[in-house]
């Protein structure tokens, strides 16, 4: 298989599925696919087995997921994608640490995102997070918001509360989304702390998106971001050797 990427996910396994089907589905708009040959080659490794991140990040005498994720890269790297994409935004927390094992370049979920919040509102000024409480504490998403010019918004004890009651009681514990319970969390963002966007750090509150949208409320999904970035990579990866071997 040539011109594919590999996909570090399992982190976790439902929303690395929403992942897919975002991947795809855009895929299917952006060339208009009508065929299987028309869509991306990509492997997925599901690495349900990564010990959480946040744990860790939290405890450091937690389990170390740097130790599985480094076995992963190393794996995918002897098969040589193009790129890897990593759909969990708490595991950007080893972003340099992975990279530095591979000369194959990691997507910055993180700075993709951030980097597109010009695309969704154009004059945002004030940038909401909402995130796992490791993504939070290990600031990852911070200092790219901050360097961008924004004002960075974080949420409050109660609603920092409810985010992992949403992403881990609900979508990770129970595959189900509250959808009350995600649009209160959105409204507190952008009603009461007055956000012009919120960024949807972590992929569980991508699941609560694509199950409980139609809310009116400005987000911006980073899986969504990085599922654009992988097709943008792979299709200019693709035309790239189309053209070389035509010639």
């Amino acid at each position: 298989m040539k011109n594919f990427f590999t996909i570090i996910g399992g982190m976790g396994t439902e929303a690395t599925e929403t992942f897919i089907h975002i991947l795809n589905s855009r895929t299917k708009s952006v060339v208009d696919a009508k065929k299987d040959q028309d869509f991306l080659d990509y492997i997925l490794v599901n690495d349900a087995s990564v010990p959480d991140r946040t744990d860790y990040i939290v405890d450091q005498s937690k389990p170390n997921p740097l130790d599985s994720l480094s076995k992963d890269i190393k794996e995918q790297s002897k098969l040589k994608p193009d790129f890897f994409v990593m759909p969990c935004n708490t595991a950007h927390y080893f972003l340099a640490e992975l990279q530095a094992l591979t000369d194959i370049p990691i997507v910055n979920m993180p700075l993709e995102t951030v980097k597109a919040i010009k695309k969704y509102v154009p004059n945002a000024k004030r940038v909401g997070l909402i995130a796992t409480k490791g993504t939070l504490y290990d600031k990852i998403y911070d200092h790219e918001i901050v360097n961008a010019g924004y004002q960075l918004v974080l949420p409050d004890s109660q609603t920092e509360a409810q985010t992992m009651e949403l992403i881990y009681n609900d979508v990770k514990g129970k595959n189900y989304v509250d959808g009350p319970l995600y649009h209160q969390i959105l409204s507190k963002m952008v009603d009461q702390l007055h956000c012009d966007i919120v960024v949807l750090g972590c992929t569980e509150l991508s699941v609560a998106e694509q199950r409980a949208s139609g809310h009116g409320y400005p987000v911006i999904d980073s899986q969504t971001v990085l599922a654009d970035k992988a097709i943008e990579m792979a299709l200019k990866n693709r035309s790239a050797f189309t053209s070389k071997n035509q010639s």
